[in-house]
């Protein structure tokens, strides 16, 4: 891959309005342009190519990593392994699949950030399946939406009402949101970061006790699963791919009424292509853990 020595990093000394500015002065790529650029890395291993690649997508790899504040980690490290994503993302981009870098990058970015957070976290231990996973990335947002991010334990109106709306069970909300909020790490503080003014979310707040190094093994896995996906969505055509990611990827899900009127057909059809795109996604990667060895159930 190429060296990527010089580009900015982001840190917590240099303050994130710093390296924002930086990777500002960075061109976006016109279609034709990243094509080609693409071209090049695939066929002839071109490091400029793939440099200029990773640069102009920067400024997407900061957005995403903005939307995992408030897990007591420091912005700059999440910032960070949304880079790692994007690059992981840059070697393995096909451009005569015929969508953009953008798309594709994305997944990648997203789940190098979902790792890491699961791996600083002391309760990771939780988070074994994929509705306690999603739990976790998502219950300080369903609290917000109905206004119950005090601290302490929730009222059973609202675990009900989250428990629903998460698709996980009462218990489970209690005792994922105890850890949050009281067991493992304060989230609520109000930091300063560095002359930039105080800031709402913790994004400088670090958990010392947190196991930065992690397990070997389970990142091993993690690496495996993370490139499946990236294999597997290749099954889904373009408007497969942004429903699924709107209706069961994305940090917000949008309605079925929204994806009908912007794709104008009926919410029915909506349901029908997203439950679809999911049972290919679903199978391709259960072929391709057969392939590797790994459990079915992935």
């Amino acid at each position: 891959m190429a060296n990527y020595a010089n580009l900015p990093a982001p840190t917590p000394e240099g303050g994130l309005n710093r390296y924002m500015q930086e990777i500002r002065k960075f061109p976006l790529l016109e279609p034709e342009e990243e094509y080609m650029l693409a071209k090049r890395w695939v066929e002839e291993q071109d490091t400029e190519a793939a440099h200029r690649m990773v640069t102009s997508h920067l400024r997407l790899a900061a957005k995403i990593a903005m939307g995992y504040r408030g897990y007591g980690l420091p912005q700059a490290e999440v910032i960070s392994e949304a880079n790692v994503g994007l690059m992981q993302a840059v070697k393995r981009f096909d451009p005569e699949k015929g969508f953009r870098l953008a798309t594709y990058a994305m997944w990648w970015i997203r789940a190098s950030i979902q790792e890491y957070i699961l791996r600083s976290w002391s309760l990771v231990k939780l988070g074994t399946t994929s509705g306690q996973k999603k739990l976790f990335f998502n219950l300080r947002k369903a609290k917000n939406k109905i206004g119950a991010l005090e601290e302490g334990d929730l009222r059973p109106e609202n675990v009900k009402t989250i428990a629903t709306q998460l698709g996980v069970t009462e218990a489970e909300v209690i005792s994922m949101n105890r850890r949050m909020s009281g067991g493992d790490a304060s989230l609520n503080a109000t930091v300063g970061s560095e002359g930039e003014g105080t800031m709402q979310w913790q994004d400088w707040l670090e958990d010392e006790d947190a196991d930065q190094a992690g397990d070997y093994a389970e990142r091993d896995e993690l690496e495996t699963r993370r490139e499946m996906l990236g294999e597997a969505l290749e099954v889904l055509n373009d408007r497969e791919k942004d429903i699924l990611t709107q209706r069961r990827l994305s940090d917000e899900t949008v309605t079925l009424e929204d994806l009908s009127a912007q794709y104008d057909v009926s919410r029915e059809r909506i349901r029908q292509i997203e439950v679809r795109a999911f049972e290919k996604l679903q199978k391709r990667m259960r072929d391709l853990a057969r392939e590797k060895g790994m459990m079915a159930d992935a």
